[in-house]
């Protein structure tokens, strides 16, 4: 262990960790990163797989964003947002609601993917209460779901390992089965199903729309959870029933926005336009954090009213619209228009999809290969027959990751899936490199 090693361990509580596991594993301290590569103090390099908790789009210091982020600063670093306002933040609100699905008119900024889904679900339960739906006050989710670690989005989420403890703390909420195309109960395929799980949905929505604000989804991949990848017809359907019920949509693309899934937004896929979008992540291309909020003109038109009436939306963030965030922004938008970003992706994940079923389809312990775009998925089952996953106290995926570490290689596994999300301008060589570099560990483990 370094002294750099040594300090932190002293002095500082990562998320999403045991501590006590640093003790025999210290935090590697990187001090640069340059393209999918980070590097440590020694100068030891490790390809980010997971694009650092799938922000990164375009690479680790990358130059156009660098210019971007310097000139910014060189004019305005913060301003108030409160009747204030910056060119920055009003082009990327003009831009993303050229790109958004038609319909999406107005954006509201915030500072973080927990706080956009905050800012959703106020706006739907405000919007009820001032149109006189008065008892519409409860949300529906899926189970599996994963909306952030703030207490409403932990009480929108149903995964055990985030929000268990917290209960007593948590709204209460309506949760329908999800979709699971791996281990589907109708015998379905997603590539081909018309998503007969939906009657699930539609049986909840039935017995409880009437004090329903709305419905919050990861659309098409259920992050978290296992990279759970979900056919688009089911987000069809939930538009339509949200239509018939007066039930918000909201779309949570924090994760799989801005790319990811093939198309710039998620819901595209669909061809359906949500009532509200949460995104985050990627907006800043791993640079800075920001979320938005978009939203339709008919919801905004509830909160637009005299001072004295008490309608506008009271919810704020110190850092709401930070002008440095929003000019990166706008630089990374302007990189996927000039430099042809999702058509080289969709070459990229075709090349990915082919090397990876090459090289796995009769591994004894990878249940499945799915794949989403730039989203790809290796889930490992101890039985293929049964699809019967490995007990979560083997730690299987931490110790993949960890012998993956040792190759170069940074991984950051979801319980017994290991998933690819690199950064976009990962080269097909680099690919290769992590694909064989995953199997490799993988195999490494289980003695293959």
């Amino acid at each position: 262990m370094n002294r750099w090693q040594a300090k932190d361990r002293e002095y500082i509580w990562h998320p999403c960790s045991q501590m006590k596991d640093y003790e025999s594993f210290p935090p590697i301290v990187i001090e640069r990163g340059e393209g999918v590569y980070l590097y440590d103090l020694e100068g030891n390099s490790y390809l980010d797989a997971v694009s650092s908790w799938w922000v990164n789009l375009f690479g680790h210091s990358n130059s156009r964003l660098n210019a971007a982020l310097q000139k910014q600063a060189a004019s305005l670093e913060h301003a108030i947002f409160v009747n204030f306002s910056h060119k920055p933040a009003i082009e990327l609100a003009e831009r993303l609601v050229k790109l958004l699905p038609e319909g999406l008119t107005k954006v509201f900024f915030a500072d973080n993917g927990s706080a956009a889904v905050e800012v959703a679900l106020k706006l739907s339960f405000q919007y009820h209460q001032q149109t006189g739906n008065w008892q519409k006050t409860k949300f529906l989710t899926l189970t599996n779901a994963y909306h952030g670690e703030t207490l409403a989005a932990l009480a929108m989420g149903d995964l055990d390992l985030y929000s268990k403890i917290y209960k007593p703390l948590l709204l209460e909420t309506h949760k329908v089965t999800g979709p699971d195309c791996y281990r589907c109960p109708y015998g379905e395929t997603r590539d081909s199903c018309q998503a007969p799980c939906f009657e699930k949905m539609e049986a909840a929505v039935a017995r409880h729309h009437q004090e329903l604000c709305g419905i919050i989804v990861e659309p098409l991949i259920q992050g978290a959870a296992g990279m759970k990848i979900y056919p688009s017809v089911y987000l069809k359907k939930l538009r339509n029933l949200c239509n018939q019920y007066q039930i918000h949509f909201i779309a949570d693309e924090i994760a799989v926005g801005f790319g990811r899934t093939g198309e710039m937004f998620a819901c595209e896929h669909a061809e359906v336009t949500p009532d509200l979008i949460c995104l985050s992540k990627g907006i800043t291309a791993g640079y800075l954090p920001l979320s938005v909020v978009a939203t339709t003109e008919e919801i905004y038109q509830a909160f637009y009213a005299d001072y004295n009436e008490l309608k506008a939306f009271m919810h704020s963030h110190s850092y709401t619209g930070n002008p440095l965030a929003c000019a990166v922004a706008n630089e990374s938008l302007n990189i996927f228009a000039e430099e042809a970003v999702l058509e080289k992706n969709r070459a990229k994940a075709a090349f990915l999809t082919e090397m990876v079923r090459e090289l796995t389809h009769d591994h004894p312990y990878i249940g499945e290969y799915r794949q989403q775009g730039m989203v790809g998925a290796l889930e490992l089952v101890s039985n293929k027959a049964t699809k019967e996953g490995f007990e979560w106290q083997k730690r299987v995926g931490y110790q993949i990751y960890r012998r993956a570490l040792a190759k170069g290689l940074l991984l950051r596994p979801l319980g017994n899936v290991i998933y690819f999300m690199p950064p976009y301008v990962i080269t097909e060589t680099e690919l290769e490199f992590l694909v064989k570099g995953a199997l490799a560990a993988i195999n490494e483990y289980f003695g293959c």
